[in-house]
């Protein structure tokens, strides 16, 4: 029996997707204006309560969203893999990502060489046939490749085998470096965190020693938690460390917001040197480790980075991706709220409350009418 043609995209209308952001009209879009800054000045590039319609570059791979043909001919084409784009509409991050660092020439263009680009709305109803040949939902692929927060970028060989996942806005010059780590095979001897730590350069913030905060639970850190034995609270773990670039503005911006910390005050927060191997710790679920070794486990790569924990223990939410005044209302709403037990990623949260918003905002034009 002779294979059945590939579909080539290329040669044929292209197949919409069934977007789960239709109810984002003007109306929706001015609920996302709504998020909350307290009141506090942000630059315009990382200002997380803008609003950007997401345009992807025309460069991007006109799909029908059948995964391992999209490998198939990327392998093809003599390239590594796909690179798949999540992103949501309103995203300002997921802008400033395409803007500041798919933007580039040189980026542009290595990645083209190296990948196939393909782009997709977390929210998504369209149909999707996943690595192992099975029909899902793009929204539900989404849940399934553990997706949370828009931006989200991964990585793919041409047998579909995740070769890197990455959260959150990326510059050029730190993206460049995670093309290099790629492209030039250190993939196959070194984990990306390590990579990306031997190439760092120096950072803008040398000097920077980390504060101390009535905020956070001092040592020691039994910070041990189950089904069995809960806690009262849940627990926020920040990471953070000498030098660290974004650490201060974290530190001004979102921990010095009085409503951000009256939020957190229902919390055990506990903050962690990343650095340290000295330290003892005592992990939610039991283990025994130091900041730094336990850092390195959560995958994370930069810092300041945060991982949310239940009452009975479970790791709920994390990120080490750029978080201002919006996401962190957000973060602490999904964990306090408890929506994770539905099933229910951060993203999608965070359109539940840009709804409700906006929701609010119409009755009271209505009843001033």
């Amino acid at each position: 029996m002779n294979p059945a043609p590939r579909r080539d995209p290329a040669n044929a209308r292209r197949q919409p997707l069934a977007m789960g952001w239709r109810w984002l009209t003007a109306c929706g879009l001015a609920a996302l204006l709504l998020l909350p800054t307290a009141g506090i000045a942000v630059d315009a590039d990382f200002d997380d309560a803008a609003i950007m319609q997401i345009r992807y570059p025309d460069w991007f791979k006109e799909s029908f969203l059948d995964l391992p043909d999209d490998a198939a001919m990327a392998a093809e084409a003599g390239k590594q893999g796909l690179f798949l784009f999540f992103s949501t509409e309103g995203c300002s991050y997921c802008h400033l990502f395409i803007e500041k660092s798919l933007g580039d020439p040189d980026i542009a263009e290595r990645l083209q060489s190296n990948f196939d680009a393909l782009g997709l709305e977390i929210f998504s109803d369209a149909e999707l046939t996943d690595f192992d040949g099975e029909t899902t939902r793009v929204k539900q692929f989404a849940l399934d490749e553990g997706v949370q927060f828009a931006p989200t970028f991964m990585f793919y060989d041409t047998d579909g085998r995740p070769l890197v996942k990455l959260t959150g806005y990326y510059g050029p010059e730190r993206f460049a470096r995670v093309l290099d780590y790629l492209a030039d095979g250190h993939y196959e001897r070194v984990g990306l965190r390590d990579y990306l730590a031997q190439t760092e350069p120096a950072a803008d913030a040398a000097g920077w020693t980390l504060p101390q905060d009535p905020l956070f639970e001092p040592p020691p850190h039994a910070l041990a938690r189950s089904e069995a034995m809960p806690a009262e609270r849940p627990l926020l773990v920040l990471f953070e460390g000498e030098d660290c670039e974004r650490c201060p503005r974290f530190h001004d911006e979102v921990l010095g917001d009085d409503a951000i910390r009256g939020k957190l005050r229902g919390f055990d927060v506990v903050r962690l040197d990343a650095g340290d191997a000295q330290t003892p710790v005592l992990t939610p679920g039991g283990q025994r480790t130091n900041p730094r070794d336990w850092y390195a486990a959560l995958g994370f790569t930069q810092l300041p980075a945060l991982a949310f924990f239940s009452e009975d223990g479970r790791r709920v939410l994390d990120t080490d991706a750029v978080v201002l005044n919006s996401r962190m209302h957000n973060s602490i709403g999904f964990v306090t709220d408890r929506v994770y037990e539905q099933g229910w990623n951060y993203q999608r949260y965070a359109r539940s409350q840009a709804m409700k918003r906006v929701q609010a905002e119409d009755g009271r034009a209505t009843s001033a009418d």
